[in-house]
Parts: structure tokens; sequence; C-alpha cells
């Protein structure tokens, strides 16, 4: 056989092969995050405070990831999560007057996250950077004033980024990722870091991941309020490696 023929039947076999582990590689996730919130929500016609309660709540979460080899087309992210603030409105809130009623806001969050893989475990470290589209929906509604209720759903597109390490002959790994934007008065982020442990079963792997959440949402989308929230704190869960 030609060694031409050869060396590009190697090639092809090497290149196939490395596009079917590609195109089978995801990574599924889901577990509870136990976030405490501070901050405030505050009228933007009137003097109104929502100050808040700066309580816990833990809250489902998951996630998934799809990589692909197709060379120009992004890979794919997506993640679900939900944040609650318990607060104390006090003031003029435009519409209405409050005087230390309790409130509740609740903030559910979808992110669809196109992204290219920079580095793809070169030296045990991998690299990603993408936008994040942030799908969000928030309810606000302060107890015992029924025209306070607001449901408000808007996008925030973000910057985002993440690396990986494998810690090299260990079943250990270490990951952050952050996502970002920052326009006007607004500003809104959310950042992770985490280790995880896999398990060396074939085919599908399972892993467990503990770490740390911290996010800010700093936005004018909820009609007449301007929100200040920061949610912050551990979670944990499980994993499938494919």
């Amino acid at each position: 056989m030609n060694k031409n023929i050869k060396v590009a039947i190697i090639a092809s076999s090497l290149l196939l092969s490395s596009a079917n582990a590609d195109f089978l590689r995801a990574e599924l996730g889901a577990g509870a995050w136990l976030a405490k919130s501070s901050g405030e929500i505050k009228a933007k016609n009137g003097n109104g405070i929502d100050s808040s309660k700066e309580d816990s709540q833990t809250n489902f979460y998951a996630w998934a990831y799809f990589k692909h080899f197709l060379p120009l087309v992004p890979n794919l992210k997506l993640e679900y999560s939900k944040v609650e603030n318990e607060g104390r409105a006090d003031g003029n809130f435009s519409s209405y007057n409050t005087t230390g009623q309790n409130s509740d806001f609740t903030m559910k969050q979808i992110d669809i996250i196109p992204y290219y893989n920079i580095l793809d475990n070169t030296f045990w470290t991998t690299i990603d950077l993408g936008v994040d589209f942030k799908l969000i929906d928030a309810d606000y509604e302060v107890s015992g004033i029924p025209n306070s209720k607001i449901s408000k759903s808007f996008v925030l597109p973000m910057g985002y980024a993440r690396a990986r390490v494998e810690i090299p002959a260990t079943p250990f790994g270490i990951e952050a990722d952050i996502k970002y934007i920052k326009y006007s008065d607004n500003q809104a982020y959310d950042s992770k870091i985490k280790i995880d442990y896999t398990f060396d079963f074939p085919v599908i792997q399972p892993a467990l991941e503990v770490g740390y959440r911290v996010q800010k949402i700093k936005v004018d989308k909820l009609s007449n309020l301007e929100t200040d929230l920061d949610f912050s704190g551990v979670y944990a869960g499980l994993m499938l490696r494919f």
C-alpha cells in the first residue's frame, strides 16, 4: 500500500476517534444550593426601601453541558437555579405605602451558554469562553398589599469563562466559572468554584461536587423597582460524566 495512503488512513482514524469521543462528551449535574441573601430593593419613585432579612434558603439547581466535534459551531451548556429573598418593606413605593411589612422576592434563572473550548484537557487544563443568555423570571410581593405584586421576565446577556484542572493521578478536579455584565448603573455576576470526585466506571462515570457560589443582581428591570441583591453560599450535588 502506498505510504501516503497509509498515513492518510491512520490520520483519518485518529480524527474520527477523537470526533466520536468529543461528540459523546457530556456532563449532567444536580443538587442543592444554600444561599444567604443580602441587599435591598428600592423604589424608583418614592422613598421606599425593602431591606433583606439576610436569611438563608436552600434551593434546587441543575446543569448540563454538551460538547461536539464541529469546528465552528459552539458547544452548549445549560443551567437552572432559583434564589429567594425575604425582606421588610418600609416607605412609599409610588402606588402604595408600607410600614415594615414582610416581602418575598423569588428569581428563577435559566442560563443558555454557547461556548468555545479554548483548551481541552491540555496538560490537565480546560478553558472555555462564551456568552451566557440568562433568562430570569422574577416575582416580588409585599405581604398584605395586593397591588404590590410584580412579575417580570427578562434576559441578561453576560460574558462567560470557565477553567478546570484535573489533579494528575487522582479522581479529583478543581473548577471555576464566572458570568459578568456591567452597563450604566446595572451590574450582574454569577461565579462558582468547586472540587469534584469522579468514580472510575466505564461509559458513565458518577461524581460528587462541592463548591461555593456568589451571585449579584443589580438591575432596574422590575417596573418601578431597583433590585440590588446578593446571594452566596455552599452547594453540593451529584454528577454524571459521559
